[in-house]
């Protein structure tokens, strides 16, 4: 079937005076690793559980695969959900937390073993069918509700904050395993994260929630570039707001700012002085008050600059972007 697999039509779901989904349009191209990336209370895990069936909508409606999901329980759904905490059956081997959704609907015997099998092998677990959930590590457990979840063979597949219960390092590993197996499959995943690093690594087409509202679709470049608003621009990333002539605004990234202890011969030229100096490995994000009055963040390779340091910013004609709002 061609055309999207996911639209949501003016979709709506209010909690009493709380609108925590406002009334929201969205298509999901097939295939996509799509991120639903917002901050806390934006609606995002409330959109995710309506795609789910868990929540009634309170207007709008969905469709998946051109099919109207109004009225459709969450198990009749050609879609499936891994929760945050995981939810693995401490008492069951791991074979047997992979097989428990098949085994619940009457499967069972060769085929299911086969399937059980087929969905270890997928995301590389399968010489640790016998162990028990506590004796896995972190990303190991996160691959086992992985594996229940694909078992099924869904066509959508929503993931609630998929890494948010794995340590910093292991999230940056998983994260690969994840878009992999992802690209493996061809199957769509819709992700919930309120991480914006992660979402901008893993994603092929995001979308940013503002007050139950998406105020942006795009590739994670084209929103990191072409940022549509200040709220975008500064929740995505790091950016210097600039008010332009007209009244309008500019989002400048840090990386756009040549930092230089002369006046550079640039376009556009501050002196200010440096005021804090973050150290983040491959570049140092430095703080400058400028004389005018205004404060901003320049990124530099250059490990020269020191705190209370006289410096130029400068940047070309075309390194800001013009904002929306």
């Amino acid at each position: 079937m061609s055309g999207p697999i996911v639209r949501i039509e003016g979709l709506a779901k209010r909690f009493g005076a709380v609108t925590a989904v406002d009334r929201v349009d969205l298509d999901i191209e097939r295939g996509a690793l799509f991120a639903l990336l917002g901050g806390s209370g934006c609606g995002k895990t409330t959109l995710l559980r309506l795609l789910a069936g868990f929540e009634t909508p309170d207007g709008g409606r969905v469709l998946i695969d051109g099919q109207d999901m109004t009225g459709v329980p969450p198990h009749l759904r050609p879609v499936n959900m891994m929760f945050q905490s995981y939810a693995l059956f401490p008492h069951m081997s791991v074979a047997d937390n992979v097989a428990y959704g098949l085994r619940r609907e009457g499967g069972g015997g060769a085929e299911t073993d086969r399937r059980v099998g087929e969905a270890l092998d997928q995301v590389r677990l399968a010489d640790f069918a016998k162990r028990r959930p506590a004796q896995l590590s972190g990303g190991q457990r996160q691959r086992v509700a992985l594996a229940r979840a694909l078992i099924k063979r869904p066509k959508l597949l929503l993931l609630d904050e998929p890494l948010a219960a794995l340590d910093r390092k292991l999230r940056e590993g998983t994260r690969f395993e994840l878009v992999r197996l992802q690209a493996e499959l061809g199957l769509t995943f819709v992700m919930v994260t309120h991480d914006q690093e992660e979402a901008m690594s893993m994603a092929s087409t995001l979308a940013v929630m503002d007050a139950g509202r998406i105020v942006q679709v795009g590739a994670p470049h084209d929103v990191y570039e072409r940022p549509a608003s200040r709220f975008v621009a500064g929740f995505i990333g790091l950016a210097n707001i600039l008010e332009a002539p007209g009244g309008r605004w500019v989002a400048l990234r840090p990386e756009k700012i040549v930092l230089s202890a002369a006046r550079p011969d640039l376009p556009h030229a501050s002196a200010g002085k440096v005021v804090d100096i973050a150290y983040e490995g491959a570049r140092s994000l430095c703080r400058v008050a400028l004389d005018d009055g205004r404060t901003m963040l320049a990124a530099t390779s250059d490990g020269a600059f020191r705190r209370g340091q006289d410096v130029w910013l400068g940047w070309a004609a075309d390194a800001g972007h013009p904002l929306d709002e």
